[in-house]
């Protein structure tokens, strides 16, 4: 799906969701090669989402396949700061 398939308004809460992951799968110990291969994702895929310059739009199965290879609630991966 191509970037211009995200509208600027909610371009910060793909960012957001993306740190989410990071900080979840540092805090799990766990690589993204780790992470990507336990939720079923190619790890470029995994990069992308994560990656803060650049907007990954994904499935909320990809998602829900994230939070339990990371052993978290999905609402967890959707907290937003402040």
């Amino acid at each position: 799906m191509p970037n211009d398939c995200v509208t600027f308004d909610n371009r910060d809460y793909y960012i957001e969701v993306g740190l989410n992951i990071a900080f979840y799968r540092k805090r799990a110990g766990m690589t993204q090669d780790n992470l990507a291969e336990k939720a079923g994702l190619s790890r470029s895929h995994l990069s992308a989402i994560e990656a803060p310059n650049i907007i990954r739009p994904f499935s909320m199965e990809a998602l829900f396949n994230i939070a339990r290879a990371l052993g978290v609630e999905p609402c967890k991966l959707l907290e937003l700061r402040e």
